[in-house]
């Protein structure tokens, strides 16, 4: 804290706040780097294909995802692949409906590491698995209301 004493013959007292500063701004450096990484979940592209119907992800839904590595994910926040089953046995043993587990794997694992996960899932009260893919770029599904990008107009109907 500063002081300075003035002709009137009071002291003053001023914080000073440049240390002050600095602490917050390398805060929000660090902040900044680390969130986007936290919020990012994983990284995989999964398989694409035509005639999709679009499914937003509702709050209920249970996804699991596998990136390139064989990495398991679950609602986006990584966990070890040796837990994958007590994970799944802890959400779904005392729904009575909806036990269903989306998949979404990264185009480039080999299937039998998305087997596997299906097989786990199946073992601990998971009753219904759906994949997760992509719509093709520049295609559009054969059925108009299923469409999820708007594509030219040459292009309705067919494939790429």
């Amino acid at each position: 804290m500063a002081m300075a004493a003035g002709s009137s013959g009071g002291v003053k007292a001023s914080p000073n706040v440049t240390p002050m500063i600095d602490v917050m701004l390398v805060l929000l450096i660090i902040f900044m780097l680390v969130i986007p990484a936290i919020t990012a979940g994983f990284q995989a592209i999964p398989p694409t294909g035509v005639n999709l119907k679009p499914h937003p992800e509702e709050d209920q839904d249970q996804v699991l995802g596998i990136d390139a590595k064989g990495q398991y994910y679950l609602n986006k926040k990584a966990i070890p692949n040796a837990e994958l089953g007590v994970r799944l046995k802890q959400i779904f043993e005392n729904r009575t409906e909806d036990k269903l587990l989306y998949v979404k794997a990264h185009k480039d694992l080999q299937y039998g590491k998305v087997l596997d996960a299906l097989d786990i899932a199946a073992h601990n009260d998971v009753t219904v698995t759906g994949m997760i893919t992509d719509q093709r770029p520049g295609t559009v599904s054969g059925v108009k209301a299923d469409n999820l990008f708007s594509a030219p107009p040459a292009a309705a109907g067919g494939k790429k």
